[in-house]
């Protein structure tokens, strides 16, 4: 609430010209004298920041983006914070399409494109003739931290940046012919601008579809994501006693940690299944035991300080060494990836990734006696009852999102080509879930996913993520150093 119920009864509280505070009903009334002391004998801090590496590359896609829609008003709002529980919000992480063409980090800042007119509306760090700089939860200095100034945020994005509150007539003057909005991220924005649906999906798909391909930066980004992804599963192998120990969460807190000490965050929940738990395939409560002699599966990736995510699975065995019936599964899945990384060129297709990996799955299947009809019946697009076993897709764009460029046409993306500069998983799994009566018993609550991020370059594709081992042997390898 923006006010407390203890100010609306104080006499001694700001005039109605005076901006409403983020405070809460069990915060004290704050007295006059208080007030006024506040605000007083404070130094000014105007920091002259340098060039965000991002912000060539952003005024790039500003230009592409406004030329997709000549003569229009484009929209695109980084969104608030969410409540994750009464007053207390969620760490904020701006809006993706926002962030793509901006650079910008901070909360509540809306971009707005339009004839070659580029401009920030920002929610800058707050002066002190106001209360909110010592009072405010959400936005005050002395509570969240500090916010960048106006300068600060142009000089460093290289874009002109105006003051939020200035937005609302902004939008409301006459000018483009038309103005289109990502919708959902601002109710200011969304009560301004009437929705047009047919304009503002057609935004929200161009906006998606020009991250499709990655230029230099935005692979660095992604090849740094992987590395420090890498070094996080490192890190849990090495604490294997205390996995042990404390289970599933305790590899969930060693990777958090590493994300958060040399990234922003973790890209999504990470996913820790020990044993059946791997055939749940979003696990994320990752409350169960590690128990020796099962599998574990781990699908986790660090999202970097610039938000680009990475997204890799490796499936492990508790012991360190796989018995005979863990490798043989193992190495099916580690074929049918390899196969669908063998697919991965420009101008293939991207279903072309899937298909390869499903042939090798499809037929294995058939090899260990679980299909109903032959491998060649069981892919045919009117069966592809193998599914039963492999569950889901085995590629998905990799960028800023996890699931990134998730509003593209279906022809650009899921039934597109492949092209130079694309990143995306490959990730085939098996899982035999712990009720299937189908499957042998000793295969029950089984679940074996790898998954790798790779980048399509211009005569195939180079795998990001390599530098985490995959096949059975050195997985073993790698587990027995790393625990010493």
């Amino acid at each position: 609430m923006s006010k407390d119920e203890h100010d609306i009864a104080d006499p001694t509280a700001p005039t109605a010209a005076e901006p409403e505070v983020g405070t809460e009903s069990h915060d004290p009334a704050v007295p006059r004298a208080y007030r006024d002391f506040m605000r007083t004998g404070w130094g000014e801090r105007e920091l002259d920041l340098p060039a965000h590496p991002v912000a060539p590359y952003a005024a790039a896609r500003r230009r592409r983006l406004a030329e997709a829609f000549p003569g229009e008003r484009l929209v695109l709002p980084a969104g608030t914070f969410k409540v994750r529980s009464n007053d207390t919000d969620y760490r904020f992480r701006p809006d993706t399409a926002h962030t793509y063409f901006s650079g910008n980090q901070t909360t509540d800042a809306v971009l707005v494109v339009e004839d070659g007119a580029e401009v920030l509306y920002a929610r800058p760090r707050s002066s002190r003739d106001t209360d909110e700089f010592f009072r405010d939860r959400q936005y005050g200095e002395l509570w969240a931290g500090r916010r960048p100034s106006i300068h600060e945020m142009s000089s460093s994005l290289g874009l002109e940046v105006r003051h939020l509150d200035t937005l609302e007539d902004d939008l409301q003057r006459r000018g483009a012919a038309k103005t289109r909005v990502l919708r959902g991220l601002s109710s200011a924005v969304d009560r301004i601008v009437a929705p047009d649906a047919g304009l503002d999906d057609e935004l929200g798909r161009v906006a998606s579809e020009m991250r499709l391909v990655k230029d230099d930066w935005e692979v660095g980004e992604l090849r740094e994501a992987c590395d420090v992804t890498a070094l996080g599963f490192e890190d849990s192998v090495r604490e294997w006693d205390r996995v042990l120990e404390h289970g599933e969460r305790w590899i969930e807190g060693t990777f958090f940690r590493r994300a958060r000490a040399m990234g922003n965050d973790i890209g999504y929940d990470s996913i820790v299944g020990g044993g059946k738990h791997a055939t749940t395939l979003h696990w994320i409560e990752n409350s169960g035991s590690i128990t020796p002699g099962e599998l574990v599966l781990l699908d986790m990736g660090v999202e970097g300080r610039n938000l680009y995510t990475a997204d890799v699975t490796r499936t492990l065995p508790v012991d360190g060494r796989w018995t005979a019936r863990q490798r043989e599964l193992y190495d099916v899945v580690l074929a049918a990836q390899q196969a669908g990384i063998d697919a991965v060129r420009p101008g293939a297709r991207f279903a072309s990734v899937h298909e390869a990996s499903m042939e090798v799955l499809a037929h294995a299947l058939a090899d260990l006696g679980l299909l109903p009809v032959s491998a060649e019946e069981a892919l045919d697009p009117e069966s592809k009852v193998y599914a039963r076993w492999t569950l889901h897709g085995t590629s998905h764009m990799l960028g800023m999102d996890v699931h990134d460029c998730g509003r593209a046409a279906p022809e650009a993306y899921a039934k597109g080509v492949l092209a130079e500069g694309m990143v995306l998983t490959v990730e085939p799994g098996l899982y035999f879930q712990e009720d299937d009566l189908l499957v042998p018993e000793e295969l029950r609550g089984t679940g074996i996913r790898i998954e790798d991020d790779v980048l399509v370059t211009a005569d195939g594709s180079e795998n990001l993520s390599a530098s985490l081992p995959r096949g059975a042997d050195e997985v073993e390898a790698w587990m027995a150093r790393l625990r010493g």
